[in-house]
């Protein structure tokens, strides 16, 4: 299958090198020429535009986009309505808010261009050696590229969900599930670590992850950055970055008349963060950067 990728970073750039080894045909684009040079290296095709990207796809075109979500991705989507024709194919794998994916849905489906939008979980790894992703649009054009989607993800790691945006929706809650859990660990740990016992914070994010009712991904990731930066996270900031999907998720409910108190207080705590750093929070941005690769350093004054 030949597939046009747009967009090379630490998601894309790991899922083109999956795709190569799968025997796809990649043609892949991104602004910056470094991740282009290695995608060639592995056997990817590479172009210097969008443009001369899309020229070079056999019709009926599939895309898949893996760019920044918001301007950026609709600004891109825009531009491919102009370059695709009816019956192409386009993928948006950004964590899109998925009212803009219906948005963008419409625009092109004007010109009988198919859309399907495609939460990603799993961070880069998974986007190395298989993701969880989460499929919105048209059942169809699901059907179509679905050895697509089994390929790209890990066993039994993906779902279709009907409707243009449900699958961004799904990914959306995802995220905002996924600040509460990560909240509930970080303040379980600063009370380990605050705690007169001297309680030795890599053996409890170990036992944890070994058969307990909290074991899971998230405190395996958590175990690893202890590890790697010390159980006390010196260099490790104390403020959180949030990437909107928090946001949405507590905007969405409120819209829906859903009440998502632990939702909400996770993404107070990244806000208020940003003046009041904590070790709270050095454990957020420790299982930010496991399992994300989010630069979570200590600025230094």
């Amino acid at each position: 299958m030949q597939i046009g990728y747009i967009g090379l970073g630490k998601m894309g750039k790991n899922m083109v090198l999956r795709l190569l080894e799968k025997k796809y045909d990649v043609v892949a684009w991104n602004r910056s020429p470094e991740p282009r040079a290695e995608v060639a290296a592995a056997g990817a095709q590479t172009t210097e535009t969008i443009k001369e990207l899309v020229e070079k796809l056999v019709t009926p075109r599939l895309v898949w986009l893996m760019l920044p979500a918001g301007d950026v991705t609709k600004g891109t989507i825009r531009q491919l309505s102009e370059l695709l024709s009816a019956g192409d194919t386009l993928i948006d794998g950004a964590n899109s808010f998925y009212k803009d994916t219906q948005e963008m849905a419409n625009i092109l489906a004007a010109k009988n261009i198919h859309f399907i939008d495609a939460g990603v979980s799993g961070g880069p790894a998974g986007a190395r050696n298989g993701a969880c992703l989460m499929v919105g649009g048209d059942e169809v054009s699901f059907k179509k590229y679905e050895s697509l989607f089994r390929d790209i993800s890990a066993p039994n790691a993906y779902r279709f969900f009907a409707g243009s945006g449900a699958g961004h929706f799904v990914k959306m809650v995802h995220n905002g599930i996924e600040y509460g859990m990560m909240q509930a660990l970080a303040e379980g740990f600063t009370v380990l670590h605050d705690s007169p016992f001297k309680i030795d914070l890599v053996k409890a994010a170990e036992i944890y992850n070994n058969r307990s009712v909290i074991e899971s991904r998230l405190v395996g990731w958590l175990e690893s950055g202890l590890q790697k930066n010390g159980v006390e996270l010196k260099n490790i900031s104390g403020s959180v970055a949030q990437s909107g999907e928090g946001k949405w998720t507590v905007e969405t409910a409120q819209e829906f008349g859903v009440p998502v108190p632990i939702i909400a207080g996770s993404l107070n705590f990244r806000l208020e963060s940003q003046k009041n750093p904590s070790f709270t929070g050095k454990i957020l941005s420790t299982l930010r950067n496991e399992f994300g690769g989010h630069e979570v350093e200590e600025k230094k004054s």
